[in-house]
């Protein structure tokens, strides 16, 4: 029997009800309802035009961001062919599109309260005129709570709006665990926010996800949400609020920490695992000061194919004390 996951996306104008059936198909009933009005902007990680290749990294010694580092500090290679770094500058101003994706499913009981409200703070810190934002929820359907916008208000009446549903992500003991209720779609979540929000806009993009990491009901692989979000220039950063309690409550293991890292080192953003909710505050704030610290460099490949295929990028740095976080690639132009 296949199984369907409810995709529920509301705007300010109407509903857009679809569904993701487990064989991997997506079916829209208006797919013309996403932020039609909403301001564009510039471009992001790894946008290719005319075989120009824009990336953007964070430098960090240790715990702290490093700043005021030139181009010759950095060096380029593609599928391991040195490529000369045409553009550089530091980026501090160049707009943001941003997606808050919060789990609501059971696991998150006991700390979705912090979050809220961390999350909240963050958007007022962020978000500036330039920028737009959209809030996504996910258990056993993906919503869409509030659709790209500037408006903090809106953003934060979305984000407070969040619940758990108790039947979702329940995960069943036994030597197999399964899913009650339907499971946690994460995997769907990251793949729509990509393909129907972020994919045709332009600056900066990128997806804060606010979960344990565990998916146990989404039609999506992680492998197919991961390249859409590398061909829509997507970073991904994680806010991993893990409560123990409630699995080893249930006797099941946890492994969600591990996805949530695949998406952070293949996009270039990071996973910030929390133990303690109070620490949510500090994960936000480290994620903030690394969209302040970015730098932007820009490289025109030495590959001329035009067949799609996905090309390795290693950033390397001239003090090796000090590690770089950035995409590890992209897919190239097919026409």
């Amino acid at each position: 029997m296949k199984t369907k996951v409810r995709i529920r996306f509301r705007t300010a104008h109407r509903w857009a009800l679809g569904a993701i059936a487990a064989v991997g198909m997506v079916a829209w009933a208006a797919p013309a309802h996403f932020a039609q009005d909403a301001p564009s902007k510039s471009d992001q990680v790894v946008r290719v035009t005319s075989g120009l290749v824009n990336i953007y990294a964070v430098v960090r010694d240790k715990n702290r961001p490093v700043t005021g580092l030139n181009r010759e500090d950095f060096e380029i290679e593609e599928d391991d062919k040195p490529q000369e770094i045409r553009f550089f500058s530091r980026e501090t101003d160049t707009p943001l599109t941003l997606g808050i994706l919060i789990d609501t499913s059971a696991s998150q009981v006991h700390v979705l309260g912090v979050e809220q409200r961390e999350a909240t703070t963050f958007i007022d810190q962020v978000i500036g005129k330039k920028d737009l934002a959209f809030v996504l929820r996910f258990d056993t359907e993906v919503e869409l709570l509030q659709d790209l916008t500037a408006n903090k208000r809106l953003l934060a009446n979305a984000i407070d709006s969040t619940v758990i549903n108790r039947g979702a992500g329940g995960v069943v003991p036994g030597p197999f665990p399964t899913s009650g209720g339907g499971g946690t779609n994460l995997h769907d979540a990251v793949y729509l926010s990509a393909r129907e929000l972020l994919k045709n806009e332009v600056g900066r993009k990128v997806i804060i996800i606010l979960s344990d990491g565990e998916d146990t009901g989404s039609a999506k692989k992680l492998s197919e949400a991961l390249e859409v979000a590398q061909r829509s220039d997507v970073i991904i950063y994680s806010i991993a609020v893990i409560d123990r309690e409630f699995y080893f409550a249930r006797r099941v293991g946890f492994s969600g920490d591990s996805t949530l890292k695949r998406y952070a080192e293949q996009t270039g953003g990071r996973v910030s695992q929390v133990t303690r909710s109070e620490d949510t505050a500090e994960a936000f704030r480290e994620i903030a000061e690394e969209l302040r610290t970015q730098y932007s460099l820009g490289y025109t490949s030495s590959n001329t194919r035009r067949d799609g295929t996905f090309r390795k990028i290693k950033i390397k740095i001239r003090n090796q004390n000090y590690k770089v976080f950035a995409r590890r690639g992209y897919y190239g132009a097919t026409e």
